[in-house]
């Protein structure tokens, strides 16, 4: 079962409050504005900081 799009319009990063998008893999979601990387596990995402990792911003779309 996928993350429904309900779910992810109110899910908001933990870290700074900004929104949230699948990653191309399905694996994560990734904040737009602090690209911190959380995971899905089992149909959950987990959103806790110290869970998350740090990805560089997509190429062509920086600051």
């Amino acid at each position: 079962m996928a993350i429904s799009q309900e779910l992810l319009d109110i899910l908001a990063c933990p870290a700074c409050k900004a929104d949230v998008k699948l990653t191309a893999d399905g694996k994560g979601l990734k904040c737009v504005s602090c690209h911190r990387v959380y995971p899905i596990r089992d149909d959950i995402p987990v959103m806790l900081i110290e869970e998350a990792t740090v990805e560089p911003p997509e190429a062509g779309k920086g600051r």
